[in-house]
């Protein structure tokens, strides 16, 4: 697991982020553009993750898929076979992407090309640093998946973790014989493709994309979203910061502690954590209920509870 150690006591969508885990600001954004249920496969840390979102959340039902062993991430869709029966469209979002969703509008980029599903890219993100990015042409439809199945495109953006499904596509894969784990882009998209060369669609965004599959991209997407690229800072409501500390580029989640003379910067307190007097923080994140001694210094490092700090990666 890339995020460890900060996962070794939190499951990944539940890192928190303004106050919020994670998987909770993409289920607000479905409850928000109509989506009528939402399910979430389980697997480390399932009751967890069960026992913080409850039944539902911003009027969203919520139901859970638990997987023992992992299924894939076509495998995982199969349990779910009678959930996304009824649906008229699935949307299907990766619950460790953290981004302001533009949802309506890959919605409405599927309704238009009446593709068999659409994918979600990242136009901004770097396709060296994951993969090589999916292959498009002209129109925005999918040419390849793969860098070594090259469609004679010129353009390759990063898959940003969301598609969307139409009801014909649900039920193919209810209809598949499958062992998993199954892979959604080898063992659904591609034979799709060589079926029907270009009918895969595609919307670009923009929008700031973080796929937090490691301390370092965590920590660059919480002090995105805390404003700190201007400068700014986020700070828990129920955190307790001295005014004789100098914080700044920071997000500081419930309950975490800042004393006097403590210098914090470009770094993430995770709820409780604890900076004592004269410390130095910078470039760094604090995981619960850490504690650092009078004086402390620390830089480009990750601490948990009862660990010794790791260099961030």
């Amino acid at each position: 697991m890339r995020l460890r150690p900060l996962t070794d006591g939190t499951p990944k969508p539940l890192l928190p982020v303004l106050g919020e885990p994670i998987l909770a600001h993409t289920l607000r954004q479905l409850a928000a553009v109509g989506c009528e249920a939402a399910a979430i496969n389980l697997h480390h840390g399932g009751d967890q993750v069960r026992r913080v979102l409850g039944d539902e959340l911003a009027g969203l039902p919520l139901t859970y898929s638990f997987e023992p062993r992992l299924l894939g991430t076509l495998g995982a869709l199969r349990p779910l076979d009678d959930f996304l029966a009824a649906a008229d469209l699935v949307l299907i979002v990766n619950g460790d992407s953290l981004c302001r969703w533009p949802f309506a509008e890959l919605l409405r980029r599927h309704r238009e090309r009446g593709a068999p599903a659409t994918l979600l890219l990242a136009a901004s993100a770097d396709v060296a640093q994951f993969g090589g990015g999916v292959e498009i042409g002209r129109g925005g439809e999918v040419l390849a998946l793969r860098p070594a199945a090259s469609g004679g495109g010129t353009r390759r953006r990063v898959f940003a973790g969301a598609h969307v499904l139409s009801p014909r596509l649900v039920r193919r894969i209810a209809a598949m014989s499958m062992a998993v784990p199954a892979d959604i882009v080898r063992d659904l998209y591609e034979p799709l493709l060589a079926e029907e060369p270009g009918c895969l669609a595609t919307l670009s965004t923009r929008r700031r994309w973080h796929d937090l599959g490691t301390p370092r991209r965590y920590l660059a997407a919480a002090l995105d979203w805390a404003g700190a690229g201007g400068g700014g800072r986020w700070i828990s409501p129920s955190a307790v910061v001295s005014p004789a500390a100098s914080v700044r580029r920071v997000m500081i989640e419930a309950d975490a502690r800042v004393a006097a003379g403590a210098v914090v910067e470009g770094s993430v307190l995770l709820p409780g954590a604890r900076v004592g007097a004269d410390c130095e923080v910078r470039d760094s994140i604090l995981g619960p209920g850490v504690e650092l001694a009078t004086g402390s210094r620390l830089a480009g490092r990750v601490v948990v509870a009862g660990g010794a700090p790791t260099e961030i990666r």
